[in-house]
């Protein structure tokens, strides 16, 4: 049996849980299905492989270019707790429970595509080191609570299975919602946070223009490159917290802060400045390159999964991972990153002050790396359906949730609890709770509540699917009706989210068809033609010639 167990450890990490390998293999198996020649299925399967590469390294970039501030802002704060990790706390608990986590992970993808397969929710879940974190959290929950091997394996298998194509369903109105269409879904144990923002957007943002419609000067419009705005943005944030922290913190430790993750401190006063500045460009470019990543596994996985779809699962929908949505509104990104980390904050101090000492709560520090990638998601959903408004309120709130349902979970994860380290994400929070407070009956009965949580998700994503995303419903279709705050000339309509940057908006969308309401057509009474408002060229559109003169 010990070869078995190899193998499945090889497969589950070294294979399954590197998202690269696994979006190569599957664009590989979508095009060999299409009958595509053997050089194309290779070449396609590389460059999927390879935006996926691209995406780890802006993600890369993204956590060193973190690392300084997150230090410079917790020692400026002088807050103290645990910080939520996915990684850290993964790699303590594989040492226990490997080979548990590696069998519980392989039967839950399998029983993911037959639940894809033969149920309505036809999503396969690509996301692999989601499902990694996703399998070792139960595999930590089941066994705390006492079941034996076999139990963790089976039980944990069967949740982990039906989690991966219900959270994509949960998600799919407001995924459409973003990307204008059904050619991909979002595959991240984020959705609760995200749902929230999109629900959030849906409250507040009826008339507020979206993120994407800046209405700058001449002398700013470079700040519509998001690139440059984001790194504009990072490095203004990085100075200032810079600066606040050497004065709190005095110089021998504040130049200390770029030591972190195996750097070299500052050397003075100006290379602390400098650096802090570099490190604000940075972020700038890590974010562009995982748009471009983004964009090159898009073009070839959606055409790949034709042929899935056409072979293995009728219908199949790929579910991926979070940055998917970034590119639809760059700046929804940003905005919802630093609300994100604001309702973190705010939720810090509620645990300190009152949430803590009553219920006994650990105290979760905001990190930034996990609010960057939610929190940037969450503010692409408030956008899409409440644009400004909806941006920041959606994502405050799931900094809310990050910083929350971390510190219930760590009530059930038993010894793992005091590792100073847990579960970021809000599927992690409240899934996991639920399973280990019902695992906590013990025994037989313990398992029959595990499994009735369960079912009742699966059963909650077949009706969402069935009675709301297979009817169409439009979670932004209030925008679409009410008109916006103000016209923005030459701006896209402010129910869009920047999707049109990927050719994603549907053909027609919002072209030609006047605002109801909006007091721009002639009405049935009065006389001569009918008026439509005037339509502002895309982006980029070739400047129409001048009039013929009389």
């Amino acid at each position: 049996m010990d070869w078995l167990v190899t193998i499945a450890t090889f497969l589950v990490n070294e294979v399954l849980s590197v998202p690269a390998f696994l979006i190569g293999l599957i664009t590989a198996a979508g095009l060999l299905a299409l009958r595509k020649p053997a050089g194309q299925t290779a070449g396609g399967a590389i460059k999927a492989t390879l935006g996926f590469l691209l995406i780890n390294a802006g993600a890369g970039l993204v956590v060193s270019s973190l690392a300084p501030l997150g230090e410079m802002i917790q020692g400026a704060t002088g807050a103290h707790g645990v910080i939520p990790t996915n990684e850290a706390i993964v790699g303590i608990a594989q040492e226990r429970f490997g080979a548990r986590v590696a069998w519980l992970m392989i039967a839950g993808f399998g029983l993911g595509l037959l639940l894809a397969r033969f149920t309505p929710l036809r999503y396969v879940f690509l996301t692999g080191h989601h499902m990694l974190f996703m399998a070792t959290l139960l595999t930590v929950v089941l066994a705390t609570a006492g079941l034996e091997a076999w139990a963790v394996v089976v039980v944990g298998g069967v949740l982990l299975g039906i989690l991966l194509v219900s959270v994509p369903a949960f998600a799919h109105p407001w995924t459409k919602r973003i990307t204008g269409n059904n050619s991909v879904a979002l595959g991240h144990f984020g959705t609760a946070g995200y749902v929230t923002a999109g629900a959030v957007g849906q409250l507040v943002g009826r008339r507020s223009r979206s993120t994407e419609d800046m209405k700058l000067p001449e002398g700013l419009r470079f700040l519509r490159d998001s690139m440059v705005a984001t790194a504009l943005s990072m490095l203004l944030i990085y100075v200032t917290m810079a600066v606040v922290y050497v004065v709190e913190a005095g110089r021998h430790t504040a130049f200390q802060a770029f030591a972190t993750g195996g750097g070299a401190p500052a050397e003075d006063l100006g290379d602390y400045l400098m650096r802090s500045v570099m490190q604000g460009l940075q972020f700038g470019i890590s974010v562009a390159v995982i748009l471009f990543g983004v964009r090159t596994i898009l073009g070839e996985l959606v055409p790949a999964f034709q042929g899935i779809a056409q072979k293995v699962v009728p219908g199949a929908v790929p579910a991926l991972d979070a940055p998917i949505v970034f590119p639809y509104a760059p700046n929804a990104v940003l905005v919802g990153f630093l609300a994100s980390f604001t309702g973190g904050l705010c939720t810090l101090a509620l645990l300190a002050w009152l949430l803590g000492p009553a219920f006994g709560l650990a105290l979760v520090l905001p990190g930034l790396v996990p609010h960057f990638f939610t929190g940037g998601a969450a503010g692409v959903f408030g956008n899409a359906t409440g644009g400004r408004r909806g941006a920041v309120l959606g994502a405050f709130c799931n900094g809310v949730l990050i910083t929350l349902l971390p510190a219930v979970l760590m009530k059930v994860l038993g010894a793992f609890g005091d590792e100073n380290t847990t579960f970021g994400d809000a599927d992690f929070g409240w899934f996991g709770s639920l399973v280990g407070f019902a695992a906590k009956a013990g025994g037989a009965g313990g398992i029959a509540l595990m499994l009735v949580v369960g079912g009742a998700v699966l059963a909650g994503a077949v009706v969402v699917q069935k009675r709301v995303v297979d009817t169409g419903w439009d979670p932004g279709a209030h925008r679409d009706a009410a008109p916006p705050e103000a016209a923005v000339p030459g701006a896209a309509p402010s129910g869009a989210s920047g999707g049109a940057a990927l050719g994603a908006v549907e053909p027609g969308a919002g072209i030609g068809v006047p605002a109801q309401g909006s007091g721009t057509t002639a009405g049935p009474d009065e006389a001569g033609p009918r008026r439509y408002p005037r339509i502002a060229p895309p982006l980029g559109a070739p400047a129409p010639p001048p009039p013929p003169e009389e």
